[in-house]
């Protein structure tokens, strides 16, 4: 994020100072009392910002929409997500959107109740299907590909989600409209060059579109996972 920041502070003359939050509810609890001027966040986390201060999606990358997906080791036999009931499955955390909170509703949804474990990040969840310590688990087609290439070789996906709008990069809205403009923009500009796209390929936005609440985050609101948000949890 530190050369990104640099790059987007130059074109609109802002200085950013870049605070990463050392776990989940801790980032969840700064933009919840609108701590933060800009924020990167989950779509649900865009949803539950909006909701609490206000907060204003600005741009997402625009090459692949994101899909949560269900996996198991590359040699396991089951062949349907009925089959994982009763069954130990591992997600990033509660609160991660498609990985953790869309899959776990849509399991509720068609009655497979399993026994959810959180392991704080996409990577554990795959070591976790590889080593056996769990049956399955959550993440998201986004993160898989960043693997490397031994470790999708070693897991298979079960079953994958309806695909939505990815993590928006948005504005507090004590930020003035001039300068959430300008901030879109540079995004925007940043990746007409080779340079700029490597280094939004790094925070995983290649290609920043320009979103917006009502079209892009709002159809989140309806999706019943608000009731599998858990507060105050790794």
């Amino acid at each position: 994020w530190t050369p990104v920041l640099e790059a987007i502070g130059r074109q609109t003359g802002l200085c950013f100072e870049l605070r990463v939050s050392p776990t989940i509810p801790d980032f969840e609890s700064s933009f919840l009392k609108g701590l933060p001027d800009f924020a990167f966040m989950n779509p649900y986390h865009q949803v539950m910002a909006h909701d609490a201060q206000g907060y204003i999606p600005l741009v997402a990358d625009g090459k692949s929409k994101l899909e949560g997906i269900i996996l198991v080791k590359a040699d396991s036999p089951l062949v349907s997500i009925k089959q994982l009931e009763g069954k130990k499955m591992a997600f990033p955390a509660p609160n991660a959107f498609a990985a953790s909170l869309l899959i776990r509703s849509l399991l509720a949804r068609d009655g497979i109740d399993i026994d959810p474990v959180y392991v704080k990040s996409h990577n554990n969840v795959y070591r976790s299907i590889i080593v056996g310590d769990v049956v399955a688990g959550g993440g998201v087609n986004n993160t898989l590909e960043r693997e490397p290439q031994e470790v999708r070789e070693e897991v298979k996906i079960l079953y994958r989600t309806p695909v939505f709008m990815p993590h928006p990069f948005s504005a507090n809205p004590r930020v003035s409209p001039e300068l959430r403009t300008k901030v879109a923009q540079a995004f925007i500009e940043l990746a007409k060059t080779q340079s700029g796209r490597s280094m939004l390929d790094g925070i995983q936005i290649p290609e920043p579109v320009p979103v917006n609440y009502q079209n892009d985050y709002l159809p989140l609101e309806k999706l019943g996972v608000k009731k599998f948000v858990i507060n105050g949890t790794n």
